[in-house]
């Protein structure tokens, strides 16, 4: 069976996304962790449509990659026009790449309602170009663009696209469903006929809007498609493209097909997340194989099964691909998940302790109060830890209050505006270090952040390394939306050091105590961290 190829168009298709945008560096940085991972062929973009896909086409002649090749795209030439005098052609070439991906119509109603030109046209705008850049020496991969819905259409006009394309010289046929609209079955059995006819070799391109591009690239690898085109983390236009972060795994691991290497399919993980910052988008915790959440083990009954055998409730060994198992802690949860994340955390709870039954209890009511811990770690660790018998707190609340006020501000000298209004947060927290009671206040942009100046003003003399911990993140959430502003909520705050992340919660109908309840947390889980400083 001849190896699959991984064409990767994240670069040009993918950044068709709604909120996708990436600065010419984001693409050479794009392009070297493909080439990385093993993609066989990295599409940069359109020469000509645009500077930016210029400036990239110009860099990456330099640009040195130790396997991938980077892909020029474009269309055929305009109706009534000569192939070597088109623009569009010339951009491509003069793009220098060794391969080019040249896009074609497939569906006769595309033909003529969209190109405006009549069938026979299209045939010799598909022949005309591709032999023009065949001429040049240049390796052409044709997309057959609406290809099964072309067949659905009229089969003989769409197999007869295919024919002209292969005529001409084009060294793959790739079969596009566009409109992402197509089933499995569907391009199961549209494939078989294909290839009665055509001997050159086929590709796939899919689009998700059905939810099954994946399957259907699979399904078409099974039907003997060569290459598959897709993009990272299925990036695209509309709902996506099929995505090679689900069809990699799957093709190696599933399927026994010859793709990337062991050592490269470990990197998929880094290179989805790496991918997803430089697009600005969070990388789903959900995704197949490299979410965060796609080896997480929740219900008790699934998590004392893991701790067990580790194949009882996952598919595939998660280090594979770069991803780890985890255990979360919830109302769901049972003594084997308790005991599993204290060992992870390096406490030791047992099986036959009333103690550990009862933190479990405590885990149970306090979500049962809007606390959440499966994505609050750092509190689940302060939870375990003020449960044993040797704890001390580093620190203890004697009272705290927070004021708001909206002040008018003087006018200055130069003011055309006269007096200007402006929010005041002003926190005082009384708060006890061994027998040392310390009294301090602060001012902030919020009442929370005031609140966060003032306890950090109040410890910094006992824990003087607290100075390097930021909060970066801060979420609430509504858990009771009928009740309005007398709401229970939810906060979940992110922190960190430089060098380590870590979330806590706090719950309250109060968001400033639920707030203080996270906040407290935050420093304690850091303090235990770091006893010594």
């Amino acid at each position: 069976m001849p190896r699959v190829q991984l064409y990767d168009t994240t670069l040009r298709d993918g950044a068709q996304q709604e909120g996708i945008s990436f600065t010419v560096d984001d693409k050479i940085k794009i392009a070297r962790k493909l080439d990385e991972l093993g993609i066989d062929y990295i599409e940069g973009g359109w020469p000509g449509s645009n500077p930016k896909d210029a400036e990239f086409f110009e860099r990456t002649r330099n640009l040195k990659l130790d396997h991938a090749t980077v892909v020029a795209f474009g269309s055929t030439r305009r109706p009534g026009s000569k192939a070597e005098d088109d623009a569009n052609l010339k951009a491509l070439f003069a793009a220098g790449t060794k391969v080019v991906t040249l896009v074609g119509k497939s569906w006769d109603r595309q033909v003529i309602d969209v190109l405006e030109t009549t069938l026979e046209e299209n045939v010799a705008m598909i022949t005309d170009s591709i032999r023009y850049l065949k001429s040049k020496g240049i390796t052409v991969f044709f997309d057959a663009e609406h290809f099964f819905d072309g067949y659905k259409s009229n089969a003989d006009y769409a197999v007869k696209t295919l024919k002209a394309a292969a005529e001409a010289g084009a060294d793959c046929l790739v079969l596009c469903d566009t409109n992402g609209g197509t089933l499995p079955q569907e391009i199961v059995g549209i494939i078989v006929d294909v290839r009665k006819t055509i001997i050159t070799p086929l590709g796939i391109h899919t689009h998700n809007d059905g939810d099954v591009a994946v399957a259907n690239s699979l399904m078409a690898v099974q039907c003997g498609v060569i290459q598959v085109q897709g993009t990272i983390n299925g990036y695209g236009e509309r709902c996506g493209n099929a995505n090679l972060s689900s069809i990699i795994p799957t093709l190696k691991l599933k399927m026994g097909m010859e793709t990337i290497s062991n050592e490269q399919l470990a990197k998929l993980s880094s290179v989805c997340r790496y991918v997803s910052e430089l697009a600005n988008l969070s990388l789903s915790k959900y995704a197949p194989y490299v979410g965060a959440s796609s080896f997480t083990h929740k219900g008790g009954f699934h998590a004392s099964a893991m701790m067990k055998w580790n194949k009882s409730y996952q598919h595939i060994n998660p280090a594979l691909v770069g991803n780890q198992s985890r255990i979360v802690v919830s109302e769901l949860s049972g003594m084997g998940s308790i005991i599993y994340k204290a060992k992870e955390h390096g406490l030791t709870l047992l099986p036959d302790d009333r103690k550990t039954r009862d933190i479990l209890n405590q885990i149970k009511a306090l979500e049962n109060e809007g606390f959440q811990y499966e994505d609050a770690e750092g509190s689940f660790e302060v939870l375990i830890r003020r449960s044993q018998p040797d704890y001390h707190p580093p620190f203890e609340l004697v009272d705290f209050m927070v004021i708001v006020e909206k002040r008018r501000r003087p006018p200055t000298v130069n003011s055309k505006n006269g007096n200007k209004e402006e929010m005041l947060s002003e926190a005082m927290v009384k708060v006890k270090v061994g027998d040392e009671i310390v009294h301090t206040v602060a001012e902030g942009n919020g009442p929370v952040n005031a609140l966060d100046a003032a306890l950090r003003k109040a410890l910094l003399c006992f824990y003087p390394a607290l100075s390097t911990i930021e909060l970066v993140d801060y979420k609430v959430r509504i858990l009771e939306e009928n009740s309005g502003t007398a709401s229970q909520v939810r906060v979940l705050i992110e922190s960190t050091d430089g060098s380590s992340y870590w979330r806590t919660v706090g719950s309250s109908s109060n968001v400033i105590e639920a707030s203080w309840l996270a906040l407290v947390d935050s420093l304690e889980y850091w303090i235990f961290k770091h006893p010594a400083i």
